[in-house]
């Protein structure tokens, strides 16, 4: 598996990397994919996905994923199936960074990482922009991170 990196095209907020390996323009609109890196302990607040379903699959390190109420903990080699509507988050659990796989269907809200590395928005002090953003990607903020 080849390193990801800002020398091979990724961009970065807040400390983790992302890298589109499949955009919406190479899937006819159908899907995108989203290869990341983030570090330990880190995580989104929790949120929903209006418009597309998300797969979310471990490549390497470990996270705990709540999903609408309900919470596991993925290793390499697992993932997690998160319908669009449904109420979710994630944490990368302590002793590794951890690479994923972000895949969304229909694609396009990769559109939304990039909006968020040009800027570089601040969790939380630049919520109200990062929540304006999210509206155009069809994303709710619902409640905090994992803790």
């Amino acid at each position: 598996m080849k390193d990801l990196s800002k020398d091979d095209g990724a961009i970065e907020w807040l400390g983790v990397l992302y890298k589109t390996i499949l955009g919406p323009e190479e899937s006819g609109g159908t899907m995108s994919i989203v290869d990341s890196l983030s570090p330990e302990g880190s995580g989104p607040p929790r949120h929903i996905h209006h418009n597309e379903d998300e797969t979310f699959v471990i490549l390497t390190g470990r996270c705990r994923v709540w999903i609408d109420g309900h919470e596991q903990i993925l290793s390499a080699g697992e993932s997690a199936f998160i319908p669009k509507g449904k109420e979710h988050t994630f944490k990368v659990l302590e002793g590794a960074p951890c690479r994923h796989l972000v895949i969304l269907t229909p694609g396009g809200f990769e559109g939304f990482f990039d909006e968020m590395a040009k800027g570089q928005f601040a969790i939380p002090d630049d919520m109200p922009a990062i929540i304006e953003a999210g509206s155009r990607h069809n994303l709710t903020f619902t409640g905090p991170p994992l803790d």
